[in-house]
């Protein structure tokens, strides 16, 4: 029992390693006839990891973006570990350069090895305080990435071993992670690069994943 709670406790880990993320925005230089905003990534988030995005920007008094992402952890077989996001981002506050900005996401994700595929649902919040000017940005991100319910679907080499282990869905909450870190990028045209880099710690505040670091860099392309 202390082994498939222990094998179990660290799959859950490795599924909960992934840091709050919305598309790295710099509002400044960000035009109200831009409403499309196509993102590419790529990064190390436990893995190496690389994703799409799409935000497409509201008409409304405050600046709003909503945004969905699709992201693949790299590996021998695809589409075994990827995250999918729906949600937003605001521009809550601003005082001359200085912006506060909000997100929230629901998350669907998924991640498979020899033992079990897991299936999780969960969301995401994170709050960003930067300087903007409309040639460059830099800012500072927390964030905290929650498991909500996951599904064991557990293989027959786990079974053989553990013949009374339970497949299904599992509540209370599996799981959560708080990230902090800082972002900054260089803006040109209808272009965003930006630079991400941070540290992850278990919602506990005492431990950390495998490795607690994470670093990203994106590219924004913005169309009316």
């Amino acid at each position: 029992m202390k082994a498939i709670i222990a094998i179990i406790a660290f799959l859950l880990s490795l599924l909960t390693t992934h840091f709050s993320q919305a598309q790295t925005i710099n509002w400044e230089s960000l035009q109200k006839e831009q409403k499309h905003i196509l993102n590419v990534n790529a990064g190390w988030d436990y893995s190496f990891v690389y994703g799409l995005s799409y935000g497409y920007q509201l008409k409304s008094k405050m600046p709003i973006i909503l945004e969905s992402s699709f992201s693949l952890a790299s590996g021998e077989v695809i589409f075994d570990d990827f995250k999918t996001k729906i949600g937003g981002q605001i521009n809550l506050y601003q005082i001359e350069n200085f912006r506060f900005n909000a997100s929230l996401h629901g998350i669907y994700r998924r991640y498979g090895n020899p033992l079990v595929t897991l299936q999780n649902f969960g969301a995401d919040a994170g709050i960003v305080i930067g300087y903007y000017k409309p040639k460059w940005f830099v800012s500072g991100e927390f964030g905290f990435d929650k498991a909500i319910v996951t599904h064991f679907k557990h293989s027959d080499i786990y079974k053989a071993v553990y013949p009374d282990v339970k497949n299904g869905w599992f509540e209370p909450t599996t799981g959560g992670n708080f990230n902090f870190g800082v972002q900054g990028g260089y803006s040109f045209s209808r272009s965003d690069i930006s630079l991400r880099a941070g540290k992850v710690m278990n919602e506990d505040f005492k431990s950390m994943p495998l490795i607690p670091f994470y670093v990203q860099l994106g590219y924004n392309y913005k169309l009316e």
